[in-house]
C-alpha cells in the first residue's frame, strides 16, 4: 500500500491549477484498494463502506458502482446513501444516539438498524408498519482493544448493549410485535494491522453470536464485525495482510457451520485512507530555541487526527530533495494546539508544497473546519 496516491509531478499540476490547501482523492487507488479487499473475502462476507471515514459523492459513487453496502451512522449519511439509488439491504444505520425521525428515514430506505439499546428496538417498534429485522449492538466484556479510546476499550460504553445484559434484552425482545432481532453488531477494534489480531476478536464474536443464540433461540442471518482493518501512516508500519485475514474468515465460517448467515466488515478508514492527498504550501520558516517551525497554509481545521492520536500523516516536500531534519508543522490558526506533528523534512521556503498521504480517510470529514473561520479547502476528484 502506498502512502502516496499521487505523484510528485501530479501534486504540482493539482496545486498550480487549483487554490491550497485542497484535498485530492484518486479514483484508480480507490477502486483498486476495494477491488483487492473484495477479492480475497470469502462471498458471505458483504463489504460496507463506513461512510465516516469520507463522505465525498464521488467516491460514495465510486464504491456503489463495486457493489459496496454503506455502514452509516446520522441521517446526514443516510441521505448520502439514498442519493446513490441503492436497492433494498446495502444500507446499515448505526449510532448511540438516533432521532425518531432518523429512524423513520433508515426505515424507509430499507437500511438495516443496527439497535443500540432497548429503547432503539421499541422506538423502531413504533415507529414501523410491518415487520422489520434489526441488528442488536453488543458491547463485549472482553477481547476488544482495550486501550483504544476512539472505540471506548471493554469499559463503560454509550455503545450498545453490554454483553451481560444482552440475555436480559433479547428474553423482552420476545415481545415485540413488528422488531425481529436477526442479528449482531460488535465494533470491537480500530486501526488494526495485524490480522491475527482481527481474527481473534472476529472469533470472538462469533462465538457470543453462537452462545447468544442457544440462549434465545433467535436465528442470527448477520454478524456485523464491525471495522477496524487498519493501514500504515508510515513507512515503518507494516499493511495488513488482507489475504491472512480472508483466509481466517473462510476458516472462521467452516468451524460454525450452525451460522448459515453473511458475516459484514465495516471498512472506512482501509477503502478510503490511501486514495486520499492533502496538498498545503508553506506560509513560512522560523527557529525557535533550537526548534524548526514550518508553518503552513492549514492545520488542524484541515487535519485534526494528529492532535487526536498524536500521530503524525505521512508527509512529504514535492519536489524537494536534500539531506532531511527535524521540522514541527505548525498551521495558521491562533493556538498553539495547531501542530500536524513532528517529522522528517529538507530545508524548505515560504511557496514550498508540502503533499500529506493517506488523508482519504479521518481528513476534512474529520476536521475543525470552522475553527477561526479559514477558508475550507476545496476537495478533487482525480478520475484519470
Amino acid at each position: 500500500m502506498s502512502l502516496f496516491a499521487l505523484d510528485d509531478s501530479t501534486c504540482q499540476q493539482l496545486a498550480e491549477s487549483h487554490p491550497t490547501p485542497l484535498f485530492a482523492y484518486d479514483k484508480k487507488t480507490a477502486s483498486a484498494g476495494f477491488h483487492a479487499l473484495r477479492a480475497v473475502l470469502p462471498q458471505r462476507v458483504r463489504v460496507a463502506y463506513a461512510m465516516k471515514a469520507n463522505p465525498f459523492p464521488p467516491l460514495l459513487d465510486t464504491f456503489a458502482a463495486l457493489n459496496a453496502s454503506f455502514d452509516c451512522a446520522s441521517g446526514g449519511e443516510l441521505r448520502h446513501a439514498a442519493n446513490l439509488d441503492l436497492p433494498p439491504g446495502r444500507m446499515f444505520y448505526a449510532g448511540p444516539g438516533k432521532r425518531d425521525e432518523e429512524l423513520a428515514l433508515a426505515l424507509a430506505l430499507g437500511a438495516r438498524i443496527q439497535a443500540e439499546s432497548w429503547e432503539d428496538l421499541a422506538r423502531i417498534d413504533r415507529l414501523t408498519t410491518q415487520p422489520v429485522a434489526v441488528n442488536l449492538r453488543v458491547h463485549p466484556a472482553s477481547g476488544a482493544d482495550e486501550g483504544n479510546r476512539i472505540i471506548g476499550g471493554t469499559g463503560p460504553s454509550a455503545f450498545g448493549v453490554d454483553e451481560e445484559e444482552a440475555p436480559t434484552v433479547l428474553t423482552r425482545a420476545r415481545g415485540f410485535a413488528k422488531v425481529q432481532i436477526r442479528g449482531l453488531h460488535v465494533f470491537a477494534a480500530s486501526n488494526q494491522r495485524s490480522a491475527e489480531t482481527l481474527l481473534q476478536t472476529h472469533a470472538m464474536v462469533v462465538n457470543l453470536a453462537r452462545e447468544l443464540r442457544a440462549f434465545s433461540a433467535f436465528e442470527w442471518d448477520q454478524i456485523d464485525l464491525g471495522g477496524g482493518l487498519g493501514v500504515p501512516y508510515s513507512p515503518e508500519e507494516t499493511p495488513l495482510d488482507v489475504a491472512a485475514l480472508g483466509r481466517g474468515l473462510e476458516a472462521l465460517l467452516a468451524a460454525n457451520p450452525w451460522f448459515q448467515g453473511e458475516l459484514v466488515l465495516e471498512p472506512g478508514r482501509f477503502l478510503a485512507a490511501s486514495c486520499g492527498l492533502y496538498l498545503v504550501r508553506v506560509l513560512r520558516v522560523k527557529e525557535s530555541r533550537g526548534t524548526r517551525f514550518v508553518i503552513l497554509e492549514g492545520g488542524i481545521n484541515h487535519l485534526l487526527r494528529p492532535l487526536l492520536t498524536g500521530q503524525a500523516f505521512p508527509v512529504k516536500a514535492v519536489g524537494k530533495v536534500g539531506t532531511t531534519r527535524p521540522a514541527t508543522l505548525a498551521g495558521p490558526l491562533c493556538t498553539s494546539l495547531d501542530r500536524l506533528g513532528e517529522v522528517m523534512l529538507p530545508e524548505l521556503e515560504p511557496g514550498d508544497l508540502l503533499a500529506f498521504g493517506m488523508t482519504g480517510a479521518y481528513g476534512f470529514s474529520e476536521a475543525m473546519t470552522n475553527f477561526l473561520s479559514h477558508a475550507a479547502p476545496e476537495e478533487i476528484w482525480v478520475a484519470v
